[in-house]
């Protein structure tokens, strides 16, 4: 499939001024429902990318469908040939450009040149009255498997010191540090969480650093937020630490450490979105939810995990499905010692205080 996507990048300006000309039109009008997948990494990487591929893979399934996918697009203008290639060349109507970096200036940009063409982002805070209405944003609250993998790794380490691997101190990639690090703290208060950030999404080198620094350090259990975790999950395994994973399943890349992941299930979204536009609904502008909703969902525990710490993830999983678990509840003290949520406040899950997020929680050893 991708083979035949290898140029989009090296279109001409005459195949865009085709688009111009209304021909491009005509083709959307003629062709079935064509959905485009961007990765920015690739499909096969055992983690965010692969995530997306294989509910892809799903959407492939449906009934009217047509799937094109260009993986290893860069968050650059790259990303606009790529999108205007699916467009013109593949009649796209409906994109799912799915690395953060993407929405702003590039998927906003291409959205403007086509108002008729559906843009799907992965993780952008869209906002009413400032961003189109033909573009929109989809996420899971993926911290909420991140807090039950703290659950585990909390009754897993020895040390009581974690790991966390990670790329970019934005938000989301707090908000999962903070609660990992809350559900270690719920086992055993004294935990900590040791992070180091590398700079960028997909970083093996520095990924493989940094794993090999914590453990240094005495960490004994791992977990990440990096495009592709499978650098980090080795080499804890070979240091012979445990790990939890994240964003798809790792546990066949190191049975022996898997205690168990974090994972996307974006088919979810992906079919919420995709129904839309078959039925000329309104593009759904800002889509969100929990495993509740069925947008993430644990790994299977690993052999090793202990019934304890089975039976009180279970216990807070059961609660968070029925909406009564809140991760992020008063009082909360920062890692400088300042109150970020005072005792009694309580954000849940749909607050967008949480999607702003940009402090680490006291336990954490690093800088937001």
């Amino acid at each position: 499939m991708f083979e035949q996507h290898l140029n989009r990048r090296d279109w001409t300006k005459g195949a865009l001024a085709l688009a111009a000309s209304g021909l491009a039109g005509r083709v959307l009008a003629a062709a079935p429902l064509t959905v485009g997948f961007i990765y920015v990494g690739a499909r096969d990487d055992y983690g965010y990318n692969q995530s997306h591929a294989e509910s892809a893979a799903l959407v492939r399934k449906m009934p009217g469908i047509q799937v094109v996918e260009e993986e290893n697009v860069p968050e650059t203008t790259a990303v606009q040939k790529t999108m205007e290639g699916m467009i013109i060349q593949d009649g796209a109507s409906l994109l799912f450009p799915t690395s953060f970096g993407y929405f702003d200036p590039h998927v906003l940009a291409v959205a403007a040149k086509y108002p008729k063409v559906r843009f799907a982002h992965c993780g952008a805070l869209w906002t009413a009255g400032k961003d189109p209405l033909n573009t929109g944003s989809f996420f899971g609250y993926i911290d909420e498997c991140q807090y039950l993998n703290g659950i585990v790794a909390g009754h897993a380490t020895k040390s009581k010191k974690l790991g966390f691997v990670a790329a970019k101190p934005i938000p989301q990639v707090l908000r999962n540090i903070n609660a990992f690090t809350l559900g270690a703290q719920s086992v055993h208060p004294e935990i900590t969480t040791n992070v180091i950030f590398t700079g960028d999404w997909s970083m093996p080198v520095k990924e493989a650093e940094a794993t090999n620094s914590l453990a240094d350090q005495g960490a004994d259990v791992f977990t990440m937020h990096v495009d592709g975790p499978k650098v980090v999950v080795e080499t804890a395994a070979r240091r012979g630490k445990m790990v939890c994973g994240y964003h798809a399943s790792q546990a066949k890349l190191a049975p022996q450490a898997y205690l168990t992941g974090a994972e996307w299930n974006w088919i979810t979204a992906y079919k919420l979105i995709i129904d839309a536009a078959l039925a000329g609904k309104p593009h759904p502008n800002f889509v969100r939810g929990g495993l509740k909703e069925g947008f993430v969902k644990s790994s299977p525990y690993g052999a090793m995990v202990a019934d304890a710490a089975r039976q009180q993830a279970e216990a807070v999983r059961a609660r968070m499905m029925k909406g009564q678990f809140d991760i992020f509840a008063g009082e909360i003290v920062d890692n400088t010692g300042k109150v970020v949520i005072p005792k009694g406040k309580v954000y849940h899950q749909t607050d967008l205080e949480l999607e702003g997020m940009n402090y680490l929680v006291r336990g954490v050893i690093g800088k937001a």
